[in-house]
């Protein structure tokens, strides 16, 4: 069965300079669309999760919550608002696919790739990875965990979505670096749009886009 998925896009995009960057064009296209249309077709019903004014966001035909837990609390967050919807939602489905808003070139068959490492390495939770490193924004996480992070984020100090998988089995997905480019800075859609009008990601990684 295909899983629910959450979009995160959440933060505060302080690198972008403010402002939800996740609607910004890249070649005429907002960076969350070009997401939403790698992942459709892999999962059966999609969250939009951000603390913006979420007008802008239900265009894109999606349902829109902010954070569980109020107060910018960091990606961890969004993944717990994710599983919580998920299992109102979808309570037979077991696991979550998170991805960040501002990957827009996601492979298609990036939940076959992750269940299958989640499987293949008996893991608790699936992360993306390609030689330019981790994504743990994007992953198949179990939906059962929320009780859990919930906890954390509530009674610790744990906001680092890196230390808070430090204490499960994660396994990791390999895919290639143009597949998990991501946009951070203005800085980062210059070079695409200066490197890249046709598109391919290739160029994108060589103009120093992660």
């Amino acid at each position: 069965m295909k899983p629910p998925s959450v979009i995160l896009a959440g933060g505060r995009s302080t690198r972008m300079g403010g402002g939800d960057k996740c609607l910004l064009p890249v070649a005429g296209t907002p960076l969350i669309a070009r997401v939403l249309t790698a992942i459709t077709p892999q999962t059966s019903d999609i969250l939009i999760n951000t603390n913006s004014d979420p007008r802008p966001f239900l265009k894109f035909g999606q349902p829109v919550l902010p954070d569980a837990i109020a107060g910018f609390q960091g990606p961890l967050a969004g993944i717990l608002t994710g599983m919580l919807w998920s299992r109102r939602r979808h309570p037979r489905q077991a696991h979550l696919l998170t991805v960040a808003s501002d990957v827009p070139f996601l492979p298609r068959d990036l939940v076959t790739l992750l269940s299958q490492s989640l499987a293949d390495q008996r893991a608790d939770i699936a992360i993306a990875s390609s030689p330019l490193g981790t994504q743990p924004t994007i992953g198949l996480w179990p939906v059962d965990l929320a009780d859990r992070l919930e906890h954390d984020l509530m009674e610790t100090n744990i906001r680092s979505l890196h230390q808070w998988i430090g204490g499960f089995r994660v396994a990791q997905a390999e895919f290639s670096s143009e597949a998990l480019v991501n946009f951070n800075t203005p800085a980062d859609l210059a070079a695409y749009h200066e490197n890249d009008a046709g598109g391919s990601a290739r160029r994108v990684v060589a103009a120093g886009v992660t």
